[in-house]
């Protein structure tokens, strides 16, 4: 049998991997969510940064380099999001996380040697590259390879510890904020890449995902992966044999209809298109959601609100993330409970109400203000909205996407999420400090208009996916299940006759 490693990784992993199911998907876990604390802290850290006297001295930010230097990150994401979902499907998910987390030290690097704007923005270029490559190939790796009673949790954490990171970046920048030199700014910058160490210190002891080596061919590599995170290794379990069973007859039906992993596959039928337009509407209204505003410039925010201590505005910056990262977990954890649309209708109906608020009340106690009362309701405010979009948006960022995918288009799927989700973003955080500067209160009005628009759509359009397998999905959105195994509810029930694969072994021993 083969190793799990692939040829462009450095290291191999078949004696490695535990025999643990319930470590092999904590470890999965905290391999993939150690990229988004990666990320989360970036956004923390330079929301920190463009508050920071010494940083803004230094590169002598105006409106628009401030905006440069903080949107270029989406610039790297978006590149991504055209380019990394075929390196996915070709070199594997486990190698791809590698390489991901490479390309982000080299690039924290660089950005912690910034002599200029130009150097710092095209270290933040690379870091948008290698964080959102990580965000493309993580949670396909993770539905793919979790069992489905993990996934939802799985993948909801994914993203959750993008508060972790921000919690650690919010206090490091506080911390250095009293410091007059460039390290002020460089040190939160250097310890961005401790994460991207953290992935690569722990790829060696987990598998490649299932799905990936049934379609490369190596279905032996499969059942024993499958085995391995579903019952300790026991590959005749009844459980691991009707999820293998699963994934290997619709690999084989997905191989055998359609040119293999063609971008075309993504637009050629009804059910493919719905498929990419469920997962860009996450994109586009988790990014356009106001959320943006309050993670990247919150510091003018606060300003506009009457804030305007320093040290105030960070101390806040610490609060707000250790308070989404709580909401957050609680969104987490509901998602299976509620279901997917449940959660994702609560949160944007919250938090458009909570925007307008914010709005009303930046209009009627905002920046020159003495009314403390109505500063206070102001930043409190803020801070409901925040919970209300951690709550719904920041699980389902990276829970819903990957499971709508079916694995033909899942990592090409996945990059043109990263690409609307850049691209978005882009746009977002280069426009919104000048509406902030020329309309002020209005912004988050406008804003609030276009989140109510969002829950007609969800309610009318998503389809619900909670305790479901990525194959069982799939029956929702096609009409029809590839396989003719049963539901793996009704196995772990008993309630299903167990399945058997000498047949199939024979089959392909003929063909062999």
């Amino acid at each position: 049998m083969r190793t799990f490693s692939g040829a462009i990784l450095p290291f191999k992993t078949s004696d490695r991997v535990p025999r643990s199911s319930i470590l092999i998907s904590v470890l999965l876990v905290a391999c993939s969510m150690i990229t988004s604390t990666t990320f989360g802290y970036d956004g923390s850290m330079i929301n920190g940064l463009n508050i920071l006297p010494s940083y803004n001295q230094y590169f002598s930010l105006t409106t628009v380099n401030l905006a440069l230097n903080t949107a270029s990150v989406w610039i790297g994401g978006i590149l991504a999001g055209l380019s990394f979902g075929k390196v996915t499907d070709i070199i594997g998910r486990r190698p791809s996380l590698f390489w991901a987390a490479i390309i982000t030290v080299f690039a924290v690097i660089l950005q912690t040697a910034a002599q200029n704007t130009g150097m710092f923005v095209a270290a933040r270029i690379l870091i948008g590259y290698g964080t959102s490559a990580s965000a493309l190939t993580g949670p396909a790796y993770l539905a793919e390879t979790l069992p489905f009673k993990w996934r939802g949790w799985g993948l909801g954490i994914f993203n959750d510890f993008y508060y972790v990171g921000g919690l650690l970046a919010a206090g490091i920048t506080y911390g250095t904020s009293f410091w007059s030199s460039t390290w002020a700014w460089r040190l939160p910058s250097a310890i961005q890449g401790v994460f991207s160490i953290m992935c690569i210190v722990i790829l060696p002891f987990v598998p490649e995902s299932p799905r990936w080596l049934a379609y490369q061919g190596r279905p032996e590599e499969a059942l024993r992966v499958v085995a391995l995170t579903h019952a300790n290794g026991d590959v005749n379990d009844p459980v691991v044999l009707a999820q293998y069973k699963e994934i290997i007859d619709t690999i084989d039906y997905e191989k055998n209809t359609a040119e293999p992993l063609s971008l075309m596959q993504m637009v050629k039928t009804p059910s493919a298109r719905k498929r990419m337009i469920l997962c860009t509407s996450v994109a586009v209204f988790s990014t356009v959601a106001g959320n943006v505003i309050v993670s990247y410039y919150l510091g003018i925010m606060l300003t506009n609100a009457g804030v305007t201590n320093t040290t105030t505005q960070l101390q806040i910056n610490v609060i707000l993330n250790a308070f989404c990262l709580i909401c957050a977990l609680i969104g987490t954890y509901f998602i299976d409970r509620l279901g997917r649309k449940p959660t994702a209708l609560i949160s944007i109906s919250s938090l458009t109400i909570f925007l307008f608020l914010v709005g009303a009340l930046t209009k009627s106690f905002g920046t020159n203000s003495t009314n403390n009362s109505g500063i206070y309701a102001t930043v409190a405010m803020i801070f409901l909205f925040q919970g209300a979009y951690s709550f719904g948006w920041t699980p389902l960022l990276y829970v819903y996407p990957p499971e709508v995918l079916n694995y033909a288009i899942r990592a090409n799927g996945m990059g043109v999420l990263q690409f609307a989700l850049n691209g978005t973003a882009l746009m977002a955080v280069f426009a919104f400090p000048f509406a902030l500067e020329h309309i002020g209160w209005k912004t988050y009005m406008i804003n609030a208009a276009w989140d109510a628009l969002e829950v007609p759509f969800v309610w009318w359009y998503w389809v619900e996916t909670a305790g479901k397998t990525l194959e069982e999905i799939d029956e929702l959105l096609d009409g029809v299940k590839h396989s003719n195994a049963p539901d793996l509810e009704k196995v772990i029930r008993g309630e299903a006759e167990r399945v058997s694969l000498e047949k199939e072994d024979e089959g392909r021993d003929s063909k062999e």
